[in-house]
């Protein structure tokens, strides 16, 4: 039963989830939880100190509580961050993620009341306890944007969109500026002129990848389709070999990378992927900043169950082959052949692909795409 609140708590404590993806899913929520209470409440955020920068502009919260479970920092470990939270004693913790080490965090940190859902034992922690839907034995799936905003409306937060929303800062566009003149010198893009943004990184790990040669025969096809169009490869830090040596592959002026961009900060890819005319990505934590802006998507799914991705996202495709095995959430194909990704053709992804700018650019046939020599 939801217990509707009237009284405005003079401090909410938000534990936030340790993916970028479902970080940026639990931004409902969080300008949910804003908007209802105003400036009566302070809003304080538990989350990785790296991950800040992913909601600079957005002015939702007061104070940011660094926390790491694997940081050298003493300040932004388990201890750390549970000393900082008991300082203040926050009336209300939203806990998003549900794991048992968020519930305790909560605890030692002296919330009076902790919010979050009944699962993986930490029930006895949680004052305010929510169970989710089953079938059965068998959890009902949901995503980080649906099971966030149950956790506000428990705490009387009228229930709102699921639209995922973030800002990009005057320095990430002025450095977006400089980045596409040195990539594509007077070059400006239009709806005749489209800005391709490929993304093939996920730090889940390899299960979700489609691989190089894929990504190398969609930019063949795109390119001999909208010759006057870019590509620009998105890669995280952990990525610059493979984002390099995709561009090195295609060896064409209209194809670059961030692979050799000195520093990858997050408002870098968040003014990028505003910037693009679609974004063509496997399930990872940039379709969701992409999402936030609304910018056109072409996901492709593997190994994870769609749903938990799921938000009020329009100008998105999603694409994923109905196999036995699949989604098996696993970081690795146990069966060793990849086919929930490998199945995923280049001629599907880049008709997902020209279905969106048909869209975008308010024509009612498709760009006509040659699909000769597409492996």
């Amino acid at each position: 039963m939801v217990r509707q609140e009237r009284w405005a708590p003079m401090h909410i404590a938000i534990i936030l989830p340790r993916w970028v993806g479902d970080l940026v899913m639990s931004t409902p929520m969080i300008r949910a939880v804003r908007q209802h209470f105003g400036n009566e409440a302070k809003l304080t955020a538990v989350m990785k100190p790296l991950f800040q920068e992913v909601l600079a502009g957005t002015e939702w919260f007061d104070e940011f509580i660094a926390y790491d479970r694997h940081s050298k920092n003493h300040e932004a470990t388990f201890q750390g961050a549970a000393s900082a939270l008991r300082s203040d004693r926050p009336d209300i913790a939203l806990l998003v993620p549900n794991s048992l080490s968020s519930a305790a965090l909560a605890w030692l940190g002296g919330c009076r009341r902790r919010v979050g859902f009944a699962r993986h034992g930490r029930r006895f922690l949680l004052t305010d306890p929510l169970f989710p839907n089953r079938r059965g034995w068998q959890v009902e799936t949901m995503s980080t944007a649906q099971h966030s905003m149950d956790l506000a409306v428990q705490i009387g937060v009228p229930r709102q969109s699921l639209n995922l929303e973030l800002v990009t800062l005057p320095k990430d566009e002025q450095r977006m500026d400089t980045l596409m003149s040195n990539f594509f010198h007077g070059w400006a893009q239009s709806d005749s002129q489209p800005l391709f943004v490929f993304n093939d990184n996920s730090a889940y790990g390899p299960s979700r990848s489609w691989g190089s040669e894929k990504f190398c025969s969609l930019a063949r096809e795109l390119l001999q389709s909208y010759p006057t169009g870019r590509i620009i490869v998105h890669c995280g830090p952990g990525e610059r070999d493979d984002a390099r040596s995709l561009e090195s592959s295609l060896n064409d002026p209209r194809v670059r990378s961030l692979a050799d961009v000195d520093t990858l900060p997050f408002g870098l890819s968040k003014a990028l992927l505003r910037r693009a005319s679609v974004v063509i990505t496997t399930d990872s934590g940039p379709r969701h900043i992409a999402a936030a802006f609304g910018t056109p998507t072409v996901v492709l799914h593997g190994p994870m169950d769609p749903r938990l991705g799921m938000s009020d996202h329009e100008n998105l495709i999603e694409l994923r082959k109905d196999l036995p095995c699949s989604p098996c959430g696993r970081r690795i194909c146990p069966l060793k052949h990849h086919d929930c990704m490998v199945e995923l053709s280049v001629h599907d992804v880049a008709r997902a692909t020209s279905e969106l700018l048909a869209m975008i650019s308010e024509t009612d046939e498709p760009h006509p795409l040659n699909l000769e020599n597409v492996e």
